[in-house]
């Protein structure tokens, strides 16, 4: 993977027109006063890539916050955050003609609709591997945490084949499950997270919590309701047969 070196070395190498070899400074966007986020957000669009690497820069810290808040401790271990922050600027180089706004707001909400991309793709591939691995675990040990099969998300994931089709399905579903777990109270959360995504048995999950088995079955069959709630089980494909 290219390094955040290399990435912003690449960021701050002087661009050339087409037509004449005029460099970023020759351009007055980028002789003027880049100071504002604004001023660099503009300048990034009209071609200067010294700006984009500093806009970009500025940005670091906020995803990096995002990519953390997304991903549990457990899954840090096995998904680096700043590894998906790096995806999402080398695409946000990639796509920047795409942008359509003009304020900060505008390109921060810009940015975070590609991390939660990076985010899910990363997640369903950790997932899918997760599944192929624990997906008869799971079955068996469902029933003494208090649930029932069709509550097995994990096992029932959808978007299963490897067409862009179904890879799109299956990611959005993992980032509509994302954004439902982050409704939940921390601990029935923190419980689906360990038990479903990292595949981890009741006892682990238990000496993990500081909780006893029934606290920790108590908080992953309401947690698991509520879900079932936020994703719309009538139409959400992680409750499709």
């Amino acid at each position: 993977m290219v390094t955040w070196t290399l990435f912003l070395l690449t960021l701050r190498r002087p661009a050339y027109s087409v037509n004449s070899d005029t460099r970023d400074s020759d351009n007055p966007a980028v002789r003027g006063d880049l100071s504002s986020t604004t001023a660099l957000v503009i300048a990034s669009k009209q071609g200067s890539n010294e700006a984009l690497g500093s806009l970009l820069l500025r940005y670091r810290g906020f995803l990096l916050m995002l990519a953390h808040r997304y991903l549990s401790d457990q899954l840090r271990r096995r998904i680096d955050p700043a590894d998906v922050v790096q995806v999402t600027f080398l695409e946000a180089k990639r796509d920047l003609s795409s942008f359509r706004g003009e304020s900060p707001a505008e390109f921060a909400g810009w940015l975070r609709g590609m991390l939660k991309n990076n985010v899910a793709s990363a997640l369903s591939h950790h997932v899918m591997t997760q599944k192929r691995s624990t997906k008869k675990e799971v079955h068996a040990q469902a029933d003494n945490a208090g649930t029932g099969s069709r509550e097995n998300w994990i096992a029932q994931l959808p978007g299963g084949k490897t067409s862009p089709s179904g890879v799109a399905v299956r990611e959005e579903a993992v980032l509509a499950m994302m954004e439902a777990l982050h409704q939940l109270p921390e601990t029935q959360a923190e419980a689906i997270r360990l038990r479903y995504m990292e595949g981890l048995p009741l006892k682990e999950i238990v000496e993990r919590m500081g909780k006893s088995d029934t606290a920790v079955a108590g908080l992953l069959k309401r947690g698991l309701q509520k879900l079932r709630t936020l994703l719309n089980t009538d139409s959400s494909p992680w409750w499709s047969a």
